[in-house]
Parts: structure tokens; sequence; C-alpha cells
């Protein structure tokens, strides 16, 4: 896989983020809103993560 590619897919994910956002705003979510958060956090985690990564390259 390209970095590129890699980047592209990173794109994808962070506008699906987007959906799960809007999915929390739903005020019918019960316990389903426990699980979206969990998503949420990770996503977040793996995406600050990819951009420490390749800035740390970028800056070697």
């Amino acid at each position: 896989m390209t970095l590129e590619m890699l980047k592209t897919q990173i794109e994808q994910i962070k506008l699906k983020r987007n959906s799960l956002i809007q999915l929390l705003e739903q005020p019918n979510l019960g316990t389903l809103r426990i699980d979206v958060n969990q998503a949420l956090e990770e996503m977040d985690d793996l995406l600050d993560e990819f951009e420490r990564v390749f800035q740390e390259k970028s800056q070697a």
C-alpha cells in the first residue's frame, strides 16, 4: 500500500467519523451510545497516531 493510498483511506475514515457524531446526537440511542462513544475514541486515537507517525517521518 502506498502512502497516498493510506492518506486517501484516512480521509475516508475522517468522513465516516462525522456520521458517528451525527448518530451520537440522536436522542433515542439508548445503550448504543456507549458503543458509539467507544468507536469515536478509538477512531480519534488512530487518527492522532497516524498524524504523529507521518508528521515525524516528514520532519526526519
